[in-house]
């Protein structure tokens, strides 16, 4: 897959001092809605790719905020996790109410603060806070999303749900039935997979649209991450959260056959590089980000070199006499190194800031999700404001992949 991986970055989004009061309501949305619509989704099958991280997925929204303002509506939504429960709002409702059922379920699940409290956070006062939100939600629960068990899990039968989790997660259920239209994912234009794990079998699986019918299970089956949450039963078997294996759905989105060149915007929640922990609390902080990563970076590396072997065959078969072309051994070469197909990934990653600790993915203060919401919207205006991605080609061969946030650290692929 020729191609050119290509970074131009800041090192994230900085977050206004000051956030809106509501997820979007922002100058740069303002400005990235009068830009000129690309057409290059016209071109291409558009998919949006949705990493997990709890708290962190407002994130995903303000990306999404600016891709259809840019762009247009995906084709194609993929989610693990919270990236699972954004993707169903996004494609269980029609064109321009997905933006606005995001809006809905991050301002339901977040809390506000004291008023006047915000003028006094700053430095490790902030860092205390985010702390203590976190705290709040682990005692409390979050509203529209799980609470407690009462009593705890220790007290319930051996086997129940309550046995082996601290959290009810039936409001989450009755979210994601009253803010998603489930026929409209199965019957509508935009394709929907979620990706959870067996847990009885430890292999992972997607729930996909274009393959059987959803409902809010398969998403729920999706977010289950153990202890926290309990397994959720499809068809006699208990899945948990998909992000216990993969924490992105990029490989399946890669593995899947392609009619016509793809448009991939990679969305991740935790960073795979970052600073040598100092404290302890760093050490958490860090061994999550790792955790989750999901390896990202590795799977596009992993597509790119796909290409390249795959280009380097059909160089091969090309020279070989017309009496080989039907041998077995080539028919197989020729099958292994199958092309992924012609693709643009644009990758996005959020990252955090100073203040905040291992809590984050957990933390769901209505100061945090704006912060994280306008984080997406401006690292989404700028890489898709980017020369290098507006210089683009759209119709170049091969995979090319634009991270503009690792430009600083000088990445570069090319197949």
């Amino acid at each position: 897959m020729p191609g050119k991986r290509s970074s131009a970055s800041q090192q994230g989004a900085p977050a206004t001092n000051r956030p809106t009061q509501r997820p979007g309501d922002s100058a740069t949305a303002a400005a990235a809605a009068r830009s000129p619509v690309d057409a290059r989704c016209a071109q291409s099958q558009c998919i949006l790719v949705l990493q997990g991280g709890g708290a962190l997925g407002a994130y995903q929204g303000g990306v999404y905020e600016v891709l259809t303002s840019i762009h247009r509506e995906p084709d194609w939504v993929a989610g693990v996790s919270i990236g699972a429960i954004n993707a169903a709002l996004i494609v269980g409702n029609p064109p321009g109410q997905g933006l606005r059922r995001l809006r809905e379920f991050w301002e339901l699940v977040s809390s506000p603060m004291p008023t006047g409290l915000d003028t006094l956070l700053g430095g490790e006062l902030r860092a205390t806070f985010n702390d203590a939100s976190a705290l709040r939600g682990v005692l409390f629960g979050v509203p529209g999303f799980f609470i407690p068990r009462v009593p705890p899990a220790g007290w319930h039968p051996r086997g129940t749900p309550g046995a082996i989790s601290h959290y009810d997660t039936e409001p989450l259920r009755r979210t994601l039935e009253r803010m998603v239209d489930f026929d409209r994912i199965n019957d509508g234009p935009i394709r929907l997979s979620v990706g959870a794990v067996n847990v009885r079998s430890g292999n992972f699986e997607y729930f996909d649209s274009a393959t059987r019918r959803l409902d809010a299970r398969h998403v729920m089956a999706s977010g289950a991450l153990p202890p926290g949450f309990p397994p959720v039963e499809i068809d006699g078997e208990y899945y948990w959260d998909g992000g216990l294996l993969s924490n992105t759905p990029l490989q399946y989105v890669l593995d899947q056959p392609a009619a016509r060149r793809r448009m991939i915007f990679q969305v991740d929640l935790f960073p795979a590089a970052g600073r040598l922990p100092a404290t302890l609390g760093d050490v958490a902080a860090r061994e999550k980000d790792i955790r989750f990563s999901s390896r990202t970076r590795l799977n596009t590396s992993h597509a790119v070199q796909r290409q390249r072997m795959a280009r380097a065959v059909r160089r091969l078969l090309d020279k070989l006499p017309p009496e080989l072309h039907d041998d077995p051994d080539v028919r197989e070469l020729a099958r292994l190194h199958h092309s992924p197909g012609d693709m643009d990934i644009v990758h996005l990653i959020y990252r955090s800031k100073r203040y905040e600790s291992q809590t984050k993915d957990f933390e769901f203060s209505r100061r945090s999700m704006l912060e994280h919401w306008q984080a997406g919207v401006g690292d989404m205006s700028r890489t898709l404001g980017d020369p290098r991605w507006r210089n683009h080609d759209p119709q170049a061969e091969g995979v090319h992949v634009f991270d503009v946030p690792a430009a600083a650290a000088g990445h570069n692929e090319e197949a």
